[in-house]
């Protein structure tokens, strides 16, 4: 089987509530029975710090074309990056989601 690459982006109160709803959504739309190349297929995530003057986007960007990062391992966590308050729903943040899913 092979690997495909996703990068997802929600609004939520915590990381763990997007996570949630995004694989939610995944298997609503590719289904449960696996290799989707989704999100649906992780388990769990692992948050990913920006460097020093980096943009969310920029980190996302940096992680995916680094060839020993953990996310690129299709059996491994997704990664996640806090992107800040979310300014048009107060009380929420951004999360970027991220890696490589079996598909």
């Amino acid at each position: 089987m092979g690997a495909q690459q996703f990068e997802n982006k929600v609004s939520a109160k915590s990381a763990r509530e997007g996570f949630d709803l995004l694989v939610e959504e995944a298997q609503y739309e590719s289904g449960h029975g696996g290799y989707t190349g989704t999100i649906a297929e992780k388990s769990d995530f692992k948050m990913v710090t920006p460097k020093t003057g980096e943009s969310p986007e920029e980190c996302v960007e940096r992680c995916l074309e680094d060839d020993d990062h953990f996310c690129q391992d299709k059996w491994g966590s997704a990664a996640c990056v806090d992107g800040g308050e979310d300014p048009k729903v107060p009380g929420n943040y951004i999360f970027y989601f991220f890696g490589w899913a079996s598909s």
